[in-house]
This record gives structure tokens, sequence and C-alpha cells, in this order.
């Protein structure tokens, strides 16, 4: 039996030339970081364990002084008809049911004749941005947001334009953009995960690569939270211990953190191993105020009515909660699979599906604005795609063989920007007069991310990691920033 038992005096036998070595690039270490230190730029974070003073989510600083802190990504997954949204197209009507007169862009499936919308638009606001009544409750923040009607992608299919959109990549697991930006800012709450993802009743397609860390360290990934609960202890697993008080974790955990840590002195290049470790402080920590920003019955009346009621009334208040108190980057989708994919009844679905978030949105723009937040808040709302000005053919198995639905678009869609410096009450770029293509100011997915960057305070060709022998980045080796984005 003594073959079993375990053995953690495994320090590796070390040369005098490796102890030299090692001696001259410690000493070299230690002067930059006193260095560092006077000059302010080692920021550890506020609550942070003493035996975790180099924590990987501790704030950092970006390239340049950043407009915005955070982001709140609002996720129309499925893919939102821009010409039933945010891009009026009213010569649409002139065809009614009948062929365009320009040849229908290759999309998933067979396209045919002019499909008008059957929603009204109106305009609001100083600027006169028109929006339809799906989202008459935002046309009241107009002045506010920058309509980016000029959108495209590579592919009208979900799986690589989820990871297009998210991820910078159609096919190669790349970490998401949450993971960027928490990799490049850290947190500014070591109590929270910097980054949160919400997302009603489980998991869109692709599920967590959605919000993965790839390459980077795991500790940047996206901690997702089923919001269709309302008890904190569904919301998050385990997050209660009821056998041990704090204290008593807190010693039992140091005992098992030093122990990792003599295990990882002889595996510093296994990233997982490390991750780990940060896993165990972040659920201890998580404890004393996951269950204060998750529970919003403390939240006045009058906010409540102002949110409206449902789950994604809940999950937008939690997000500006989460945002209050440091977190870096919150995703909010609007539900398993791709609710926004409809390829049939059109009308009927996009109507409930903008009654289930209309007010809600329109409420957390207003909410953070009156709390001081917008103004370092880049909000951000879109789907993977749009969908075709024409109606989708029948298809066996896709469609119930409606006519009244619309197929996948990755030419031409609309994604909307607002706070955290972005220039408001604008519509920017355009799609041809049908709304099929984008023809003016186009802006690449690669590009939204480059401006969204920018706005945190970054170089979206300096933000890289090394990987494989090569430096790799969000935006891959594309990108440019819509400098008429920001104000």
């Amino acid at each position: 039996m003594a073959d079993q038992i375990p053995h953690f005096n495994c320090d590796p036998i070390v040369t005098r030339r490796q102890m030299l070595q090692r001696c001259g690039t410690g000493l070299g270490s230690l002067g930059l970081a006193s260095l560092m230190a006077s000059e302010g730029m080692l920021n550890q974070a506020a609550g942070a364990s003493a035996g975790s003073p180099t924590s990987p989510m501790a704030p950092k600083m970006a390239h340049f002084p950043g407009k915005a802190k955070h982001v709140i990504h609002i996720f129309l997954n499925g893919g939102a008809s821009q010409v039933d949204t945010f891009d009026p197209k009213p010569a649409l009507a002139k065809y009614a049911g009948k062929k365009l007169p320009m040849e229908n862009l290759r999309t998933e499936r067979k396209t045919g004749a002019s499909l008008p919308s059957p929603f009204k638009f109106k305009k609001y606001g100083e600027s006169g941005l028109e929006v339809s009544e799906l989202f008459s409750e935002l046309g009241e923040c107009v002045d506010d947001i920058a309509f980016v009607r000029s959108m495209y992608t590579n592919v009208p299919n979900h799986e690589p334009s989820l990871m297009m959109m998210n991820c910078g990549d159609l096919i190669q697991p790349r970490p998401s953009m949450g993971a960027w930006v928490t990799y490049g800012l850290g947190t500014e709450n070591q109590n929270l995960p910097g980054f949160v993802v919400m997302c009603p009743g489980g998991y869109p397609i692709t599920e967590s690569a959605n919000w993965r860390s790839a390459f980077l360290p795991g500790a940047y990934q996206g901690t997702h939270i089923d919001t269709k609960h309302t008890d904190i202890e569904k919301l998050i697993s385990n997050i209660k211990n009821k056998q041990q008080a704090l204290p008593e974790q807190r010693r039992q955990l140091d005992l098992l953190q030093a122990l990792n840590r003599r295990h990882q002195s002889v595996r510093s290049q296994e990233s997982a191993l490390e991750s780990r470790i940060q896993s165990f402080e972040l659920a201890y920590r998580m404890q004393m105020q996951a269950s204060d920003v998750f529970d919003v019955n403390n939240e006045p009346k009058h906010i409540h009515e102002m949110y409206g009621q449902g789950v994604h009334a809940r999950q937008m208040m939690i997000a500006r909660r989460l945002v209050e108190r440091g977190v870096r980057y919150v995703q909010l989708w609007h539900g398993a699979g791709q609710p926004w994919d409809n390829h049939d009844e059109i009308e009927k679905n996009h109507r409930r599906l903008a009654r289930d978030c209309s007010q809600g949105i329109a409420a957390l723009l207003k909410d953070l604005k009156q709390r001081g937040l917008l103004q370092d808040t880049i909000v951000m709302c879109g789907g993977e795609f749009g969908r075709t000005p024409v109606v989708e053919l029948p298809t066996p198995g896709a469609n119930a063989g409606k006519m009244n639905g619309r197929d996948h678009n990755n030419h031409g869609f609309t994604v909307w920007l607002a706070g955290g410096g972005v220039k408001g009450g604008q519509a920017y770029g355009a799609t041809d007069e049908f709304g099929f293509a984008a023809v003016e100011n186009k802006v690449h997915v690669h590009d939204l991310h480059a401006t969204v960057l920018k706005l945190l305070g970054f170089d979206h060709e300096q933000l890289t990691y090394r990987f494989s022998g090569r430096d790799f980045r969000l935006t891959d080796v594309h990108g440019k920033v819509v400098e008429d984005l920001i104000a």
C-alpha cells in the first residue's frame, strides 16, 4: 500500500546553471515590478485573495483611455428581420407578390417574390430615425442609438455566423469577444465573474462555443446563467454551502490552494490548472455577492414597472445590476435555440418575440442613462445575420409549406449600438432600396469588433495573444474602425 500514498515533494533537481539563470531573471522581474508599481501600473484587484496577487481577472490598463468600461450585448439569436425592425423599405410594397427588379441573392434556401413588411414604421426623436412598431418603446431612445444598417457577414448559416459574430471566425475555435475584453481589461469586481452570459431556457445553438475562451486562459470564458429560474440556488448551482460557514470554507480552500500551487510549480505551462485554481477562488467569493445581484426583488416598484414583466425584463434588470457592480461583459440571449429564425409566420412570431423584450431593452437604456452608467457602457443589439426581403419558398420539413416567412440573409442587416462613446441619433450605412444587401458604408463583423474594442481603449491590431507560434486577435487579419460611429 505504500506506493499508493500521495507524494507532494515532487520538486525537480535544478542544476547550478539553471539556478543562476532563474536568479538573474528573478532579479530583473523584481526590478520591473518595482518600477511598474511606482508608476501605478500594477492595479491589484480589490478583494482578491492574498494568495493570488496576480489574478488573471485583476483590472488592467487598456492601450489608451477608452470611452467605455463595460459591454451589454443583447443577442436576438436566430436572425431578426432588418426590414421589419430598424431598416424600413417602402419599395417592397410596390412589388408585393412580384419578382423584384433584381436577381435574388443566394441565401440558404430558395426565395421568391417581394414580401412587404406587415409592420408600420414611425419617426422618433430629434434625429427623426424610423423604427418599426415592433420596437416602439425603443423609439424613445433613438437619439442615443446608432443604427448600423449596412452590416454584412460571410455565410447565411447559423453556426458559422454565430461564431463570426461572437468569436470573429467562421470555423476555427477562437476566443469570444467577451473573453477578449476580459483578457484585455480584467474586471472591477473580483466577487463576480467578469463575463456573464444569460440565456433563458437553456443554450443557443453551438452552445458554450459562443462564449468560450479557446486558447486564452479559461478564467476569461463566460459564465452561463439560465434566467428562466428566479431561485438563486437554481440560477447558480451550489451557490450556498449548507454544511460549512465562510471561515471554515476559507481555511479549507487555503489548504486546497496551497496543494494546487505546489502541484502547479512543476506544471507551469498547464493553463487549465491555473483556470481551475481561479475558479475555486471565484466560487468562494461569489457567495458574498451573487445572491444579491441576481435578486431583483429589492428593486423599487417604479423600476419594475419601467422594465415590465417576464424573464426578459428581469434579465435586462440583472444586466444593469451587474455592470453597476463592475462586471465587464454581459451577454443577453433571447432564448434557447434560435427563436428569431422565422422561416414562416414572420408577422405572428416577430410580434411575439418583440413583445417579449422591447420594453425591457428600452428600460435598460433609460435606466443606465439616469444612473450615469450609459456613458461608459456600450449596449449592442442584433443577431448573427438578417433576413431576406423576399418570401421563402415552401421547403418540405423547413417551413410548414407556408409562404409568409423570410430566409436567412448575410448580405445586409442591422446592428445597433448605444452608450459608451457611441455617436447616437444616426443611421450609418444603408442597404439597397429593398434591404437585400449592404451597399453604402458597408460594415463587416470584423469592423464592428474593431470599433467596439476602440471604444474600450484598444487598438484591435495590438490586442493579441501568442498561440501556436503566432499572435492571434479577435479581428484575425481584418477589421477597420468605423470612426463615424464614435462621438
